[in-house]
């Protein structure tokens, strides 16, 4: 499941480069350039390239598939191949053993062993057969932000590179309060440096229970938020963190503020979102205030898969319903920092603590 149908989960990628303006044929020369192709590179573990988001087998976009008005459109593709650990020690051991018994010796040299490990890593590699993943990317040309289906640090790291290497274009993690930390000084600086998103997080909950989830938003009609099923809470860092999982609406009421009260912050939430009459259910994960698991409102109508042309306006309707659920968690954080960092922040964590401990 991804961008075209059922729950979709992804990170948000910030275009810091400005586009030239002939970037249409640009972008089509480029994407072609470095489509997937079917050849894995020798003694490499893995392979990628671009492919279509609406038929994964179409790697030349004769059409141009990949434009959808404002929108690029399109997946990443790895191949990877992987050697089981365990595997290549049994074979280590064994080559290791026959090599003493040829020579007759009872000892081999670091260099030797290491280079008789990666022999055998290498003869592995060119067995196995490599397995492919595919992943979602929605492009939106005006606002310079890139929507990309995963949460993963090593694949994350290998769209950066990749998407650099194919466009010459820098992409930075999109996270709400690096770039005000980039601007901001004092106490706000101070304040933004300590990733904020737990706290953002925990006041959220706050307020799901306040007006019975109704939050006025500058510019937009009250919206509802509700927290479900599921909440993870966390204090300390590395070896020291202590984690708290609740599940079950018994569970988030009793454990959760239990942990509250013992000074942990909730990482990680299932939430529900109403605006405008329409229902989202995410995943909403603080530290890098991503989505997983992002169910969408249901269509307004009924789609024929089989026309281009609805299925074109199915995908839009769905970009739109995701930048819609995203933008409104971005007006939340910017109303919880506008507090945070005001005069009256001391009343609403007053009000915060008594909802805590009643």
């Amino acid at each position: 499941m991804g961008l075209k149908k059922g729950a979709f989960s992804f990170s948000r990628f910030a275009v810091s480069s400005p586009l030239p303006g002939n970037f249409a044929d640009l972008f089509d020369e480029k994407i072609k350039a470095f489509a997937f192709r079917d050849f894995f590179p020798e003694n490499e573990e893995k392979s990628l390239g671009w492919t279509g988001l609406q038929d994964i087998l179409d790697r030349e976009f004769a059409y141009a598939t990949h434009t959808l008005g404002d929108y690029r459109v399109f997946s990443l593709r790895i191949d990877r191949k992987t050697i089981p650990s365990a595997l290549l020690r049994l074979r280590f051991l064994e080559a290791q053993r026959d090599m003493l018994a040829e020579r007759e010796t009872k000892k081999l040299y670091k260099e030797e062993k290491e280079a008789l490990r990666e022999a055998i890593r290498q003869d592995l590699l060119k067995q196995s057969s490599p397995l492919p993943s595919l992943f979602d990317i929605c492009w939106s040309l005006s606002r310079g932000m890139i929507y990309f289906s995963s949460h993963s640090e090593k694949i994350l790291q290998d769209f950066q590179d990749f998407f650099g290497e194919t466009f010459e274009m820098a992409l930075s993690l999109h996270v709400p309060w690096l770039d005000a930390l980039a601007q901001g000084e004092g106490e706000a600086a101070e304040f933004l440096s300590r990733q904020p998103g737990r706290e953002f997080l925990t006041w959220l909950w706050f307020k799901s229970e306040e007006r019975d989830g109704r939050i006025a938003l500058e510019g937009q009609e009250e919206i509802g938020l509700a927290f479900v099923r599921r909440l993870i809470l966390e204090s300390g860092e590395g070896d020291y963190a202590e984690s708290v999982v609740c599940q079950g609406q018994h569970a988030l009421l009793l454990e959760g503020k239990e942990a509250l009260r013992h000074g942990k912050k909730i990482r990680e939430a299932r939430l529900s979102m109403e605006i405008d009459s329409m229902e989202w259910e995410f995943t909403f994960k603080a530290d890098l205030f991503q989505c997983q698991s992002m169910k969408l409102p249901a269509p307004s109508e009924e789609f024929d898969e089989s026309n281009a042309l609805e299925e074109e306006g199915r995908l839009l309707e769905r970009i739109f319903l995701l930048e819609k659920a995203i933008e409104t968690m971005d007006k939340l954080f910017s109303f919880f920092m506008s507090l945070r960092l005001s005069e009256i922040w001391p009343t609403e964590a007053a009000r915060m603590e008594t909802w805590m401990n009643r």
